[in-house]
């Protein structure tokens, strides 16, 4: 028996007629669809949650709604080597595959096991507060340091693999994979790295300083930062926008390549510049490229 998670946004009526239409369409394909209502994509996993066996022997993950949704779909299937694929029913929605006009044409991937599964870093976080307790937490588009107060910078120090780069004062710091290089790290100023690129990058935010440039380091290295025992203000710690952490003034947080990647199935071979262009609408008039090489005319 095929058996498919199906997560929505169930908060969104669109997200849950769209729901009722992909089972419809699973079942008459001879797959069983698997869904969890009594979720909301933007909650924490509850200890009931945490180890569902609904969840076991599961081949795919189906996600409606925006890249919120997808993240929360992530945790469910955490440990369980689940490829997900999104249909977008938010904004942007860069983690998702098809839109919501696609379904049939998602369904009939699925049913053919016509789709390629593709591995994207995650980041592992690890806390080390001032009482000398430690905290972990993982991403798979970033972690982030933020100011707690909103009237206040946070001093703040740099490193990498174990050296100090930098001290400034800032909002924040976007600790991020390739995979989040689109997301808060875009935003903050930070480049775009291309999913297949196996880097880390570390963007300030709101930096008061005359050298705070984002920085993208090798896979193998650790990124650190430290909020100095010195700031007026403690911080607050955010792994992908959704699980949260207390970091006060003495804490010193490292982020590292994660040990488990998340899984995402991909049914069109577009490169990634087309997927650019497509969620951010991107003007390209005048592009005088040919072929895949893009040789000019």
């Amino acid at each position: 028996m095929r058996r498919v998670l199906v997560v929505a946004h169930t908060g969104r009526a669109d997200a849950v007629r769209t729901q009722h239409r992909l089972e419809e369409e699973l079942r008459a394909r001879g797959i069983t669809p698997v869904h969890r209502p009594d979720l909301r994509h933007d909650a924490e996993l509850s200890d009931a949650d945490a180890d569902p066996a609904d969840l076991d022997g599961l081949e795919l993950a189906v996600v409606l709604g925006g890249d919120g949704t997808i993240l929360r779909a992530a945790e469910l299937v955490r440990g369980r080597g689940v490829p997900l694929v999104g249909i977008n029913l938010g904004h942007v929605g860069f983690l998702a595959e098809s839109e919501a006009s696609e379904l049939s044409q998602v369904v009939d991937h699925i049913a053919r096991r016509a789709y390629d599964v593709e591995e994207r870093m995650t980041v592992d976080v690890t806390v080390r507060l001032p009482t000398g307790v430690v905290e972990t937490g993982w991403a798979i588009n970033e972690a982030t340091v933020e100011k707690e107060r909103r009237e206040r910078l946070i001093e703040v120090a740099i490193g990498v693999d174990g050296r100090g780069l930098s001290t400034f004062g800032c909002d924040g710091v976007v600790l991020a994979t390739p995979t989040g290089s689109t997301a808060y790290a875009f935003s903050a100023g930070g480049p775009v790295v291309w999913p297949d690129v196996e880097a880390l990058l570390l963007v300030p935010i709101s930096a008061h300083a005359l050298f705070a440039r984002p920085l993208v380091v090798g896979p193998g290295s650790v990124l650190a930062v430290e909020v100095l025992a010195r700031s007026r203000s403690g911080a607050t710690l955010w792994c992908d926008g959704r699980r949260r952490l207390d970091v006060p003034a003495g804490s010193h947080i490292e982020v590292r390549r994660g040990a488990e990647p998340v899984r995402i199935a991909r049914l069109e071979q577009a490169p990634f510049s087309s997927r650019l262009v497509r969620k951010f609408d991107l003007p390209v008039s005048g592009w005088r490229g040919s072929g895949p090489a893009g040789g000019a005319r």
